[in-house]
């Protein structure tokens, strides 16, 4: 049997759908996906040899309550996903190293601090206050909500002058009603790297690309240009989502020019490159089945100073027995050796190899079918395709 939460209204309301992997039929949907309402049906429905499942601990802890006896298997997609959201929050985590990266080769040339350019106003006094007691405050050790709460700050605002260079703070400080214009700035520097500083051509040109913002806004860009004191646009850096694409996709298929800017960002922060040496290797596990060198990933990914692959290998530790079901059953009989080849080619296809038999007086997928379930599914023919294969495991 397959079990995985089912969208009546994505984002609002979920329920559980349960699957017959054997026969590729839904089951039954229930109401809500609390582990006290899968327990209950299990109770009812004896008899149940293999639960394939995603790592929710809700699912874990009805299938161990109400039926022991069942060999509850990972779902592979749902470990390769589960990990990807792992791997982008830890490259959103290190974005400041990338920021700083880009930053050290775009910069050229010294220029007049951003500090001493501008004159002291009440809010480029507030910046520089702010910088200097969260500077001071990191350095303790406090952590983002205790400095929030002794500033009387929000933590994103804290969180900004942490990662943020004191120069683009002060920027941010004179210009702040030149955000319309920030979406320009990179062509208006390329224009004066080649000599062209006429305001009103700049002007007259940013319109027809869309500006909407008044000539004012420009020419008080334009005069810091001129003077030596402008920040430098944000470098260009990838989104976390995007280097997660690269990091996770099998390194043949990535073309030579996300190659490249994979290695980039790879020397630009050596916590990513630790990252993506133990996504490939996981994703190498979880892809070709080789559940016994799982405990070596896992020692491996605890020594790492990576917070959230510590935390992802960890519940991995604690949910060992279904991730790793997938050893080889020499002795399985021919059909099941045939349905695991055709599950083998589906992305979502579970990490079994066990033969699931439906009991006589237990559960039975043709008996026990709720056919209200298959009223709600029939509205969505592809997906519950789509979802059927995903829970036909490995028998």
């Amino acid at each position: 049997m397959g079990a995985d939460e089912f969208a009546f209204r994505r984002g609002v309301r979920y329920g559980t759908i349960l699957v017959d992997i054997e026969s590729r039929r839904p089951v039954v949907v229930l109401p809500d996906r609390t582990s006290d309402t899968l327990a209950g049906w299990l109770h009812d429905h004896p008899g149940v040899e293999v639960v394939c499942r995603k790592r929710a601990s809700a699912y874990a802890r009805a299938v161990k309550e109400a039926a022991p006896q069942a060999i509850e298997v990972a779902d592979r997609r749902h470990l390769l996903r589960s990990f990807s959201l792992v791997v982008e929050k830890t490259c959103h985590e290190h974005r400041p190293c990338l920021q700083k990266y880009a930053e050290r080769a775009q910069r050229a040339g010294p220029r007049m601090s951003a500090q001493e350019a501008l004159p002291p106003t009440l809010i480029v006094d507030r910046v520089v206050w702010r910088h200097e007691e969260i500077d001071r405050m990191v350095d303790v050790g406090y952590p983002l909500s205790e400095i929030a709460r002794r500033l009387g700050l929000d933590r994103k605002t804290v969180r900004r002058y942490r990662d943020t260079s004191f120069d683009v703070l002060l920027a941010s400080a004179r210009d702040r009603r030149n955000v319309p214009l920030d979406r320009f700035k990179p062509y208006l520097q390329a224009e004066f790297a080649v000599g062209k500083t006429v305001a009103t051509e700049l002007y007259q040109q940013i319109r027809e690309q869309g500006f909407r913002g008044g000539y004012s806004t420009l020419s008080r860009y334009v005069g810091t240009r001129r003077d030596g004191t402008a920040v430098p646009a944000p470098a260009p850096i990838p989104a976390p989502r995007t280097i997660t694409g690269w990091i996770m996709r099998p390194r043949q298929n990535l073309p030579p020019r996300e190659t490249h800017a994979l290695e980039q960002v790879r020397l630009a922060c050596p916590d990513i490159t630790n990252t993506r040496n133990l996504a490939r290797a996981f994703a190498d596990l979880v892809r070709h089945r080789r559940g016994h060198l799982l405990g070596e990933w896992i020692r491996q990914a605890e020594g790492r100073d990576l917070r959230s692959i510590r935390s992802f290998a960890s519940f991995l530790r604690q949910d060992i027995d279904a991730v790793t079901a997938d050893s080889p059953c020499p002795t399985a009989p021919a059909w099941s050796r045939a349905t695991t080849a055709e599950s083998s080619s589906s992305n979502g296809a579970c990490m079994a190899s066990h033969p699931s038999h439906s009991s006589e007086r237990g559960f039975s997928p043709h008996r026990d079918t709720d056919p209200r379930a298959e009223t709600q599914l029939g509205l969505r023919g592809a997906s519950l395709r789509s979802l059927q294969i995903s829970f036909h495991c490995r028998a």
